[in-house]
């Protein structure tokens, strides 16, 4: 994982275009998803759309994943891998985790959703995860800390009783995947890295209605699961940090 550092002009440049390019998949993803689809046919969709847009998909081959998309369903948190036997049904919560390469620098998003009607309990999970991130996100400028968000993402989510996982975590992303330094979603106001304008990072609220925790499911060895099996939701965007503010690039 290599050092966190400011991206060049140029590389911002080309990282707004691909973050819209990532906005625009992902929307298209969301608006194909019925009740009855595999998750499999769902990756078509999306790799299709990257080859149409000439951009690669960032986790096809990632370490040996399969899929141009994590798809997580219901208990899945992160990293599903799509499958033909994998349907999506009416009242189920949907998450979608991508990422694509432009010209050698990559952009990642998250975004959960539910199928037709869904509970009141995931509902608010869903929105209340998407709202964390605004909540940290709103403390970041050029130095600021990384627990500074860490703590508005916790506090603001620790009232609600939800599990914030712990195991995984935001990252710097530009030139690599997953690029220093780790930002996880809960900590101390004033503590761990001081971020900088210029710089780019992966922020994203991982959150179940239980359990911390979470295992590798044995069936796939990708698709990771809270050991209470309760609900998760994830949002995530690529931001670039400013001087004032920060600035989402995985946006329309």
């Amino acid at each position: 994982m290599s050092q966190p550092r400011p991206k060049t002009e140029d590389q911002i440049r080309t990282m707004r275009t691909g973050g819209k390019i990532l906005a625009e998949g992902l929307l298209m993803m969301e608006e194909k998803i019925t009740p009855g689809i595999s998750t499999a046919e769902v990756d078509v969709y999306i790799r299709e759309f990257f080859d149409s847009k000439g951009v690669i998909p960032a986790f096809l081959g990632y370490y040996g994943f399969t899929g141009a998309v994590c798809i997580s369903v219901n208990e899945e948190l992160i990293h599903g891998v799509p499958k033909e036997d994998t349907i999506i049904a009416e009242g189920d919560i949907v998450s979608l985790d991508c990422g694509l390469i432009l010209d050698g620098l990559y952009l990642d998003s998250a975004r959960s959703f539910g199928v037709g009607e869904i509970s009141e309990d995931a509902r608010l999970l869903v929105e209340r995860t998407k709202k964390s991130f605004f909540k940290g996100v709103s403390v970041l400028r050029d130095g600021a800390m990384t627990g500074d968000y860490g703590y508005a993402v916790e506090s603001y989510l620790s009232q609600f009783g939800y599990g914030i996982v712990r195991d995984y975590a935001g990252h710097g992303i530009g030139t690599e995947l997953h690029e220093a330094p780790n930002i996880p979603n809960y900590g101390a106001k004033g503590t761990g890295v001081q971020l900088q304008a210029g710089m780019t990072i992966a922020l994203e609220p991982m959150v179940t209605l239980g359990a911390e925790e979470g295992y590798v499911d044995e069936s796939d060895d990708w698709t990771v699961i809270p050991v209470d099996h309760s609900l998760a939701a994830h949002y995530e965007h690529t931001i670039l940090i400013t001087k004032k503010g920060v600035e989402l690039l995985t946006q329309l």
